[in-house]
C-alpha cells in the first residue's frame, strides 16, 4: 500500500499549500514581501460577538476586523485624524472574540506603512485592563499597522489615519 501513502501524502501537501496561498493579505512568517498597508473598513452589522453593550440587536459601526479574526477594532471616531480633530477624538473600542485568562492589558505596536515597507520607528500604545475604549492618537497620518497583543493572543489590523490640511 505505499502508493495509497503517498497519494495520501501528495493530498495534504497540497490542501496545506492551498490553504496557504488563500491568505493573500496576511505577511507570512519567513516570507520577504508584507502585504500592502490598506484599512479593510467595514460599515456593516458588527460580528455577533462584538455586540455586547450596543442596543440595537444588529448595530451597524465603522469597523475593522483583524486579520486572524481575533479582535475588531469599532471606530466611534471615524474617520481617524492625525493630528486629533478639534471637535472628536479618535475612539476606538476593541472587542476581542475571546477574553483569555482574566485582564490583561492591550499592547499595540503601531508602524507607519508605505505600502508594504515600514516608514519611521514603530509607536507603541497600552490600553490599560485590556482590550475595550481607546483614544489611540498616532503621530502622523497615514496608513499604520497595528499588532495587538492581550491575554496570550496576537492579531494585526491596519488603520488608516487622514490629515485635515
Amino acid at each position: 500500500m505505499p502508493g495509497v501513502r503517498v497519494v495520501a501524502a501528495a493530498a495534504v501537501l497540497l490542501a496545506g499549500a492551498l490553504a496557504w496561498s488563500a491568505r493573500p493579505h496576511e505577511a507570512r512568517a519567513g516570507s520577504t514581501t508584507a502585504a500592502a498597508c490598506h484599512m479593510a473598513l467595514e460599515r456593516g452589522v458588527l460580528p455577533v460577538w462584538a455586540r455586547d453593550g450596543f442596543s440595537s440587536p444588529r448595530p451597524r459601526m465603522p469597523h475593522v476586523l483583524g486579520r486572524s479574526g481575533r479582535i475588531v477594532a469599532i471606530l466611534f471616531g471615524y474617520p481617524l485624524r492625525s493630528p486629533p480633530a478639534k471637535a472628536r477624538t479618535n475612539k476606538i473600542l476593541w472587542a476581542p472574540h475571546t477574553w483569555g485568562n482574566g485582564p490583561a492589558a492591550l499592547w499595540i505596536k503601531a508602524q507607519r506603512m508605505d505600502g508594504a515597507t515600514p516608514v519611521g520607528a514603530p509607536v507603541r500604545r497600552i490600553v490599560p485592563g485590556g482590550p475595550g475604549p481607546s483614544i489611540i492618537d498616532l503621530p502622523d497620518a497615514g496608513c499604520w499597522r497595528l499588532t495587538l497583543a492581550w491575554s496570550a493572543r496576537r492579531d494585526t489590523l491596519d488603520l488608516a489615519y487622514g490629515s485635515d490640511s
